[in-house]
């Protein structure tokens, strides 16, 4: 890891300890929408099955994908496995809380876990964050865990295709993990600091 990127990372988290910025934690307690092609409900499993241009909405959660199995524990959790189409990635977008600025994330498959209030992107993984209409961070890695209660992040470089993002950039090489990460300005409220990331992902890049 360079000097810069770790600078970077203890400044996101030294910012973020005077003023957190989580995604919109009502979206847990909104209830899942979801429009497919066709639906296949198993009862012994208690799985619903969508098939065909998936899109779940869930408060500010939007997910796009190919299929999507969704299931719902005796708590009340739901949890939901959204895949692409072959060669293709499956959306994840969210708003965050009191900020102008959306989390967007890419994958071939995504998991999103209700009770953890976590998603999951595996293979070509892409986790970008948008100020307004503008990209400032992106983040490319082989598995990429956001933490929607913490805004925490990790990256795992292995295994990566180095296909490019939907931006055009390649995505990471296999076994690393690729960061773009734009400066905040001295004027930027704490509130609206970047995303922390997990001491994770100062291990995986070399």
């Amino acid at each position: 890891m360079t000097s810069h990127l770790f600078s970077w990372l203890i400044s996101c988290v030294m910012a973020l300890s005077a003023g957190l910025v989580h995604a919109e934690n009502a979206d847990r307690d909104k209830p899942m929408n979801v429009e497919a092609d066709a639906l296949r409900y198993d009862d012994a499993k208690k799985v619903s099955i969508f098939t065909g241009k998936v899109v779940l909405t869930k408060g500010t959660i939007l997910i796009r994908g190919e299929k999507l199995e969704v299931r719902q524990d005796e708590q009340g959790y739901q949890y939901g496995v959204v895949t692409a189409e072959p060669g293709k990635r499956a959306l994840f977008r969210q708003k965050r809380e009191g900020v102008d600025e959306i989390i967007e994330g890419e994958g071939e498959t995504i998991d999103y876990d209700g009770r953890l209030d976590t998603v999951k992107f595996v293979g070509q993984a892409q986790l970008r964050r948008f100020q307004g209409a503008r990209l400032n961070d992106e983040f490319n890695a082989g598995v990429i865990v956001y933490n929607n209660l913490t805004d925490v992040f990790t990256l795992d470089g292995a295994p990566a295709t180095g296909a490019k993002g939907s931006t055009g950039q390649p995505g990471a090489p296999a076994g690393r993990v690729r960061a773009m990460l734009t400066p905040k300005p001295a004027s930027t409220p704490a509130s609206s600091a970047p995303l922390r990331s997990s001491p994770q992902l100062e291990g995986t890049a070399k």
